[in-house]
C-alpha cells in the first residue's frame, strides 16, 4: 500500500521522519485482508513492527481521520522491558502527533504516582510493562472497558521473562469484542496457546525469511583461548572502531566486571544491566546517542527495545544460550536498511555447540581467528590516512599556527607529532594467545618437579580434539582454581579430556575455588568442566613442565553459580 493511502494525518508524520515506501510488515498489516482483524504477527526485529501496529490499530482508533477527546484508554499495548516500552511510545508519539494523541507510558522503575495522574486524566493509549499495567489496573487508575484494540510486542519474551500470569489478568480485563495483535519473533507452544485463549479467528503474518539472520548483518565467529575471551573483546572494539557497539554478557556481574575493564583501558563505555535504575539507564542510553560514550556493555533483558542508529557492532562476548537471543541481542544492529556486524566470542570448547546454534537460527558465519595487533595497528593507518587526508576548513589562525610551527620544525616532524598524539589517545591491542599444531600435541616427558611428590589429580572435558593448549588451560585453572601456574605439575592432553596435578597441600583449597567459579552445570562460561580424577593411565601424552612457561593470560569474566555434582557421581569443581 503507499504512503499517500493512509489517513492524512499518518501518511504526513511518516513523509515528515523520511517513508518513502513501508516495509513488508507494516504493508501486511494494513493489507485489505488484514482489515478490523487479530493478528498473529512473526517479524524480524528492527523491521518496523512499532509503526507496523500503529498504522493497524489506527482503523480502530481514528474518528473522522482524528481522536476523540481523551477519556477511557483506546488502545493497550504490553512490552516486555522499559526500554521497549519507552521506545514504543516515542515512535507513537510522532506517528499520532498530528492528531494530538495523549500517550501515557507506565513502566516499573518510573513514578507511579505521575502515572496514576496521567491515567485519571485520560489517554487514548497506554504503552507499558505487564508488572506496572498489572499493579495500576487493581489500584483502580488504570481502567479497560473502554479498550478497542491490545498489542502484545515481542510475547515470546515476555512469556520468557514469567509474565504469563500478569498478561491473563490483563487480557481478561479486557472487553470481549476488543481487536488483539500479537507481534512476537517466533512462535513457540505457549505463545499458539495463548493466542488461541484471547484471539478470534486470527490472521497469521510472517515476514521472517527462511535466512532468519538479517540480510544486513554480517555475521562472525573468531575463536580463543578461554582465557582470552575479554582481551579478544577488546581488539574487536579497537579493530572495527564502531561509532557505536553492544558487548553482550550473560550477567550482571560479568557487565560490572567488562565495563570496568573497558573504562581501565580508555574506551568511552557505559553499562546497562538489571541493577542499574531507570535514571542510570536513560542517561547510559543519552550519552551513546550524543556521543559521549562509545561502547554499551549489557546483559540480554537490559538491552531489549534499545534502538541506537549508530550502533554497527554487536559482540557476543558470552555466548548466546540459543537461537532466539542471538537474534535478538544481533538485531540491535542492522535495523532499518543500515549494515552491521555481529561477532561472536567463541572459547575453542564451545565451537560445536555454536555450529550447531547457528545452523538452528539460519545463520552463515564467517569462522575466523581473533584480531592480532598487527590487523588493530594497519587498520589504524588506514583510518588515520583517511582522516589526515580527507578536507578540512580552516581559519586565519590555524594558517598562522601552521607557520609558526614550520619555522620551528620540519613538516615530517610535526606530522610524526600529529599522527603519535593521535595513536596515543586510542586504547593498546592486547596480545592473544594462538594455539600451534605443535602446543596441541605436546611430546611425552618423564621426571617429577619439586613439590609434586604428593598430588591430586584433576580432570577437564577438553581434549586436543577441543583445541587443548597448555598455553590457555594454565591461565584457565589459575583463574578457577585462585593458584599459581607454578602450582601446578604435569599435564597430560587426551583426544576428549585434560589431565593435571595439584600438590596434596592446596588440593582443597583449589577444589573449593573451582567449585566456587563454576555456574550449575559445573561449569566455566567457556564450557569447562573440572573435577577430580584418578591418575591417568600411562600412556596418554603428557607435558611435564620443568619451571613453568610464562603464560599469564587477561582477566577473563567471572560468573556465579552454584556448585552441582557432575557426571557419574562426581564431584564437579
Amino acid at each position: 500500500m503507499d504512503i499517500t493511502s493512509l489517513p492524512p494525518l499518518l501518511a504526513e508524520a511518516l513523509t515528515a521522519r523520511g517513508y518513502t515506501s513501508l516495509t513488508p510488515v507494516q504493508d501486511a498489516v494494513i493489507a485489505q485482508e488484514a482489515n478490523g482483524r487479530d493478528l498473529v504477527v512473526s517479524a524480524q526485529t528492527g523491521s518496523g513492527k512499532t509503526v507496523a501496529f500503529g498504522l493497524g490499530m489506527a482503523e480502530q482508533l481514528l474518528e473522522d481521520g482524528t481522536l476523540p477527546m481523551a477519556g477511557l484508554p483506546l488502545a493497550l499495548i504490553i512490552a516486555p522491558t522499559r526500554e521497549l516500552a519507552l521506545q514504543v511510545s516515542r515512535e507513537l508519539g510522532w506517528l499520532f502527533e498530528g492528531a494530538r494523541a495523549r500517550i501515557a507510558t507506565c513502566v516499573g522503575g518510573m513514578d507511579a504516582s505521575k502515572e496514576r495522574r496521567m491515567l485519571n486524566h485520560g489517554a487514548h493509549i497506554v504503552v507499558g510493562t505487564p508488572g506496572r499495567l498489572r499493579d495500576h489496573l487493581e489500584r483502580g487508575p488504570l481502567d479497560l472497558s473502554a479498550l478497542r484494540v491490545v498489542v502484545l510486542d515481542e510475547a515470546d519474551e515476555m512469556l520468557d521473562m514469567g509474565f504469563r500470569e500478569d498478561l491473563e489478568q490483563i487480557l481478561d480485563a479486557t472487553p470481549e469484542q476488543r481487536r488483539t495483535m500479537l507481534f512476537s519473533a517466533t512462535m513457540p507452544k505457549p505463545i499458539e496457546a495463548l493466542a488461541r485463549r484471547y484471539q478470534r479467528n486470527a490472521l497469521r503474518i510472517s515476514t521472517v525469511t527462511q535466512e532468519r539472520g538479517h540480510g544486513d548483518i554480517a555475521y562472525q565467529a573468531i575463536t580463543v583461548s578461554p582465557s582470552d575471551i575479554e582481551h579478544a573483546a577488546i581488539n574487536l572494539l579497537r579493530l572495527h572502531e564502531a561509532e557505536t557497539a553492544m558487548l553482550f554478557c550473560a550477567t550482571r556481574d560479568n557487565v560490572r566486571h567488562l565495563h570496568a575493564s573497558l573504562i581501565e583501558r580508555g574506551f568511552a563505555a557505559v553499562a546497562l544491566s538489571g541493577e542499574h535504575s531507570q535514571s542510570e539507564r536513560n542517561g547510559a542510553l543519552q550519552a551513546l546517542r550524543d556521543g559521549r560514550a562509545r561502547v554499551c556493555v549489557a546483559t540480554d533483558v537490559a538491552a531489549r527495545g534499545i534502538d541506537l542508529p549508530t550502533l554497527s557492532l554487536v559482540v557476543h562476548v558470552e555466548i548466546p544460550r540459543d537461537a532466539e537471543t542471538l537474534q535478538h541481542r544481533s538485531g540491535r544492529t542492522g535495523r532499518a536498511g543500515r549494515k552491521g556486524t555481529a561477532v561472536l566470542i567463541v572459547p575453542y570448547p564451545r565451537r560445536r555447540r555454536v555450529e550447531a546454534m547457528l545452523r538452528s537460527a539460519g545463520v552463515a558465519a564467517e569462522w575466523k581467528g581473533p584480531p592480532r595487533r598487527e590487523d588493530i595497528r594497519a587498520r589504524d593507518h588506514e583510518r588515520m590516512l583517511a582522516t589526515l587526508l580527507a578536507p578540512v576548513e580552516v581559519d586565519e589562525e590555524d594558517i598562522a599556527l601552521g607557520r609558526l610551527l614550520l619555522a620551528e620544525k620540519s613538516a615530517e616532524d610535526i606530522a610524526a607529532a600529529f599522527v603519535r598524539s593521535v595513536r596515543a589517545a586510542l586504547p593498546a591491542p592486547e596480545e592473544l594467545i594462538e594455539a600451534t599444531a605443535d602446543a596441541r600435541r605436546p611430546e611425552k616427558t618423564d621426571g617429577h618437579r619439586a613439590g609434586f611428590e604428593d598430588v591430586v589429580w584433576f580432570r577437564m572435558d577438553i581434549g586436543r580434539r577441543q583445541n587443548a593448549d597448555p598455553r590457555w588451560i594454565l591461565p584457565l585453572l589459575c583463574r578457577r582454581g585462585h593458584i599459581t601456574k607454578n602450582e601446578i605439575g604435569a599435564i597430560r592432553i587426551a583426544p576428549n579430556e585434560t589431565r593435571f596435578q595439584v600438590p596434596r597441600a592446596i588440593a582443597a583449597r583449589f577444589a573449593d575455588a573451582v567449585a566456587r567459579t563454576a555456574d550449575a552445570q559445573g561449569e566455566d562460561e567457556s564450557g569447562v568442566r573440572i573435577e577430580a580424577s584418578e591418575a591417568p593411565s600411562q600412556q596418554g601424552p603428557r607435558v611435564h613442565r620443568k619451571g613453568g612457561a610464562n603464560v599469564g593470560g587477561p582477566r577473563p569474566h567471572r560468573p556465579g553459580g552454584a556448585n552441582k555434582s557432575g557426571p557419574k557421581g562426581k564431584r564437579a569443581w
